[in-house]
């Protein structure tokens, strides 16, 4: 008999080591390939969950206590690496989050975000490790919690979910990463940069599931998606839009031309 997805997803959100977590990810994710997990029609409710499992370190604060440094530097540019990593362990839980959260969800869901929940875990190594060879560890800086705490707020529901956390938080990355590839490579971290270069590619889609699973939401309750969209930036993120927006990677992540301007026009 399969085991319980959700279950699953569960065990990967309470790991507070990074490893273990990164561990279990990989191993609930082969296994779900292999058809040995599937959602339980029949478990219970998810349950309440203020804060996924974490390391002691990094410390989590405001994001402005987070000192801003120049990519000029060892120290700055580990820093900047630093940042990522804390997004991608993030990243991790609000996939399967999504997972555990939402039931009753077609399996092209379920699949969806357990393949990101991979993703992301693979993203994560891959810059934990380009840390170590700057000299630095994951927990070495500060990180804040604003990833997290938007999943908070929208785990009452899918829609909401779907729209803010993949279409709005991760998709920044759309947006700042293709810069921030050519100031690395600038000042010749490649290595980085290389790094980079594979996340991004790979985030189009990731965010193009939101898009997806959004308008799935919508279709199902007969409501049209682009009015929504604006409704929901209004009421829920408004303080963390800032342009330019990378319209190219949205587009082909699902943005409508009316979603883009609703989003230049709020972060405006």
């Amino acid at each position: 008999m399969a085991g319980s997805l959700f279950d699953a997803a569960r065990g990967c959100l309470a790991a507070a080591s990074p490893d273990d977590k990164v561990a279990a990810t990989h191993a609930a994710a082969l296994a779900f390939g292999q058809g040995l997990l599937a959602p339980d029609a029949d478990a219970p409710p998810p349950e309440p969950i203020r804060m996924p499992g974490r390391p002691q370190r990094p410390r989590l604060v405001h994001p402005r206590e987070l000192p801003r440094r120049g990519f000029g530097t060892v120290e700055g540019r580990a820093a900047f690496i630093h940042a990522i990593v804390h997004i991608e362990l993030n990243a991790i839980d609000l996939a399967w989050d999504a997972v555990y959260r939402f039931r009753g969800m077609p399996a092209a869901y379920y699949a969806d975000w357990v393949r990101i929940a991979d993703d992301e875990a693979r993203h994560f190594e891959m810059l934990r490790a380009r840390l170590g060879e700057l000299g630095y560890a994951y927990g070495d800086f500060d990180a804040h919690n604003g990833l997290w705490e938007m999943c908070e707020k929208t785990a009452h529901d899918g829609l909401a979910r779907m729209a803010l956390v993949p279409r709005v938080l991760e998709a920044r990355g759309l947006d700042v990463t293709p810069g921030m590839i050519v100031k690395l490579r600038a000042l010749g971290d490649d290595a980085t940069a290389d790094i980079l270069e594979v996340i991004l590619r790979e985030e189009v889609p990731h965010v193009a599931a939101g898009s997806r699973w959004f308008r799935w939401h919508c279709e199902r309750r007969g409501i049209d998606p682009e009015p929504k969209f604006r409704e929901l930036l209004a009421e829920y993120a408004r303080a963390v839009l800032h342009g330019p927006f990378n319209v190219d990677a949205r587009s082909a992540a699902g943005f409508s031309e009316d979603e883009l301007a609703a989003l230049q026009q709020l972060s405006t």
